[in-house]
């Protein structure tokens, strides 16, 4: 756990509740300053094809709203921010209207078929995508630049990697394919093979001894 989520998450609350469940909290260092992005949070971002971002609106309520896009539409800007594109959608926009009270999000970030998942803590601002249409064309391939709505901008915070017990295996449908096309292969390549033998059973014999 790096330092600053741990001193974020670890509020009196909690030590309250490590105590009467194992009879002490656990105690932890003061963070120098914000945790920032290594060469492995950075990889495992840009492989990512999605995450759950959370928010809270003005009832004090969490709001948590899964978010899709191309494998690597989650941008490392640098090791202590991220962007990413916003589309049309709904028109509910709830995360957008829950920033402009409360600037405070968490991004889980799932890896299934790895058993790994990643939490980020930061804050958010949404900008217009109309008044930004350089950055537009930095976060968002060209095939989907004409449906950008919003641009969310991530200071990151703080980061935990959790541990891989409980998450049950996962995969696209592209990852199946992958490991499926060699096998597809090598059945086609047997029942051809298959086949001739057959057809060579079937022909008749040449003609015996004069």
């Amino acid at each position: 756990m790096a330092l600053k989520f741990q001193e974020l998450v670890s509020t009196p609350a909690v030590g309250e509740a490590q105590k009467h469940y194992y009879g002490k909290a656990r105690r932890h260092l003061p963070a120098p300053g914000n945790d920032q992005l290594t060469h492995d949070e950075v990889e495992f971002i840009g492989a990512r094809d999605s995450f759950y971002l959370a928010t809270i609106n003005d009832n004090g309520w969490p709001y948590i709203q899964h978010r899709g896009g191309p494998r690597g539409f989650l941008h490392v800007v640098n090791p202590g921010a991220l962007a990413f594109a916003d589309y049309t959608g709904n028109r509910q926009l709830l995360s957008t209207g829950n920033l402009a009270a409360n600037d405070r999000v968490a991004l889980f970030l799932m890896d299934y078929p790895n058993q790994t998942r990643l939490k980020i803590l930061g804050h958010a601002r949404v900008e217009d995508a109309r008044l930004h249409a350089d950055l537009v064309a930095q976060l968002a391939t060209a095939e989907v630049l004409s449906s950008v709505e919003r641009l969310f901008f991530i200071d990151v915070v703080a980061f935990d990697w959790n541990c891989p017990q409980h998450i049950t295996p996962r995969y696209t449908a592209e990852e199946i394919r992958a490991v499926v096309a060699p096998l597809q292969q090598r059945i086609a390549e047997l029942q051809e093979q298959g086949q001739g033998r057959a057809k060579s059973d079937l022909e008749p014999a040449g003609p015996g001894p004069q």
